[in-house]
C-alpha cells in the first residue's frame, strides 16, 4: 500500500463537521477493506487544531497499516496518537500497542503499554486487560504480580496464593504438632485414628489428617508437591473453588483409608489431598482444555507421568509404609471434580465448542449447572456412604 501521508487532499481548514465527516466515512472504508481511500480521509484530518479528532486520525491510519500487515508503520501511527496527549482514542491505542508487542515477542515493553491501557480503561475492560497482564507478568517470572492481576481478573481481590497459604499453614502445622503418638498430644488429637472416628464420632481427624507428617523428608515430600500442582489448580478454578477441591480430595482420601486400610493403624499426610489436585489438573487438562501459562502446560504434559510414577512407587517399594487406598482415593476425587466442574480461572477451549447439531456440549457455559451441583453432591454421598461403611464395629474388634 502506498504512504498514505503522501496521498492527502489539498491541504485547507477543515470545519468540525467536515472533520468528523471524515473519520466516519474513513472508518466505513477500513471496515469494508478500503485501505487506500480510508487512508487518503484520515490522513486529510491529521494536523485538525482538536487533538481527539487527529488522535482519531491517527489511530484509524494505524489500524489501515496493520491491515496492511505493515506493522511498523502501525505500531509507529498508535504510539502517535497515544503521544497526542488524553483523548478517547488513548486507550485503544495503548491496547493496540500492548498487543502488537506481544506478537514481537517483547513481553516486558507490552506489559508497560497494558498498564496504559489499564490506566483507561472503561470499567467493563478492567478484568480482561488484568488478566492480560497477569498471563504476561507469569511468563516474564513476576509470580507476585501475576497473582496479583488474577486476583483483579477473577474479581475475587485476594493479593496471595492459598495454595502457599496452605503450604505455609501444613508447615506451621508440623511444628506446633511433630510427630507423636501419644493420644494426648496434639498429634495424636488430628491423625486419622480410625477406632475414634468410627467409635467416638471424631470425624474431624478426616479432615486435619493432612495437616500432619512423620519427618521433615514426608513434609517435605508433600510440600513440594503441593508447591508444583496447587497453584496451576488455583489459578485454573479460583481460590474459592481450590479450596473446595483440596478439602474434598483430602476428605475423600481419607474415607477411602478409613473404609478399606488396616483399621488399626493410623494416617497422616496430605499426599492424598495432593493426588486429587493431580487429578484434577490431568483430567481438567483433557476435558475442558484451559488455556496455561508455560509453567502451567509444562506440569501438565507431565502429570499422567507423575501420578503413574507415584503410584508405582506406592505399592511397590512402600506397599507397607504409603497409605495407597488414600491416594487412590484422592486421585479418583479429583479426577471426578475435574471432569465435572468448568474452570472459572481461565479461558477453556472447550467453552467455545458446539455440537454439529447445535446442542451443548457439557464443558459449553450454555450447559445447566444441575447436573455439576449433582456431580459433586454424588462425591460427597459417596463419602458418607464409605465412612458408614468403615464404622463396622466388628472392624474394630481385636481377634
Amino acid at each position: 500500500m502506498d504512504d498514505p501521508t503522501r496521498a492527502r487532499a489539498p491541504q485547507g481548514t477543515l470545519s468540525r463537521p467536515a472533520a468528523v465527516d471524515h473519520l466516519a466515512r474513513a472508518d466505513a472504508l477500513l471496515a469494508s477493506g478500503e485501505l487506500q481511500d480510508a487512508a487518503g480521509l484520515y490522513s486529510r484530518v491529521i494536523g485538525y487544531p482538536e487533538p481527539a479528532i487527529t488522535a482519531a486520525a491517527l489511530l484509524g491510519i494505524g489500524n489501515v497499516w496493520f491491515r496492511a500487515s505493515e506493522e511498523d508503520q502501525a505500531l509507529s501511527s498508535w504510539h502517535a496518537a497515544a503521544d497526542v496527549g488524553e483523548t478517547p482514542s488513548s486507550y485503544p491505542a495503548w491496547r493496540s500497542i500492548a498487543a502488537e508487542l506481544v506478537r514481537r515477542g517483547s513481553l516486558r515493553d507490552a506489559i508497560k503499554a497494558y498498564r496504559e491501557a489499564d490506566r483507561r480503561a472503561p470499567s467493563g475492560d478492567k478484568a480482561e486487560i488484568a488478566s492480560r497482564l497477569g498471563w504476561l507478568a507469569k511468563e516474564t517470572g513476576d509470580t507476585g504480580a501475576s497473582r496479583r492481576y488474577f486476583a483483579r481478573s477473577r474479581g475475587d481481590g485476594l493479593p496471595f496464593s492459598i495454595s502457599y497459604a496452605i503450604l505455609a499453614i501444613t508447615v506451621v502445622a508440623y511444628l506446633v504438632a511433630p510427630p507423636d503418638n501419644s493420644p494426648d498430644s496434639l498429634f495424636g488429637r488430628l491423625l486419622l485414628d480410625k477406632p475414634l472416628v468410627a467409635l467416638s464420632g471424631e470425624y474431624w481427624r478426616l479432615f486435619t489428617v493432612a495437616l500432619l507428617h512423620e519427618s521433615p523428608l514426608h513434609l517435605a515430600f508433600n510440600m513440594y508437591a503441593l508447591y508444583l500442582v496447587g497453584p496451576v489448580v488455583e489459578r485454573i478454578y479460583g481460590w474459592k473453588l481450590f479450596i473446595f477441591i483440596y478439602l474434598a480430595c483430602d476428605l475423600a482420601a481419607s474415607v477411602a483409608s478409613f473404609a478399606f486400610g488396616n483399621a488399626f493403624i493410623g494416617s497422616v499426610g496430605a499426599s492424598g489431598a495432593i493426588f486429587g489436585l493431580f487429578g484434577c489438573l490431568f483430567v481438567a487438562g483433557r476435558v475442558h482444555n484451559p488455556v496455561l501459562d508455560r509453567q502451567g502446560r509444562n506440569l501438565a504434559a507431565q502429570i499422567g507421568t507423575l501420578i503413574i510414577l507415584n503410584l508405582v512407587l506406592g505399592f511397590t517399594f512402600g506397599a507397607g509404609s504409603i497409605d495407597n487406598f488414600a491416594h487412590v482415593g484422592g486421585l479418583l476425587a479429583g479426577a471426578w471434580l475435574g471432569a465435572v466442574l468448568v474452570p472459572r480461572g481461565v479461558p477453556t477451549l472447550a467453552s467455545g465448542w458446539v455440537r454439529t447439531n447445535g446442542l451443548p456440549l457439557p464443558t459449553d457455559p450454555r450447559a445447566t449447572t444441575t447436573l455439576r451441583i449433582l456431580a459433586v453432591a454424588a462425591l460427597l454421598l459417596l463419602c458418607v456412604v464409605g465412612v458408614i461403611v468403615g464404622s463396622d464395629p466388628s472392624r474394630f474388634v481385636q481377634l
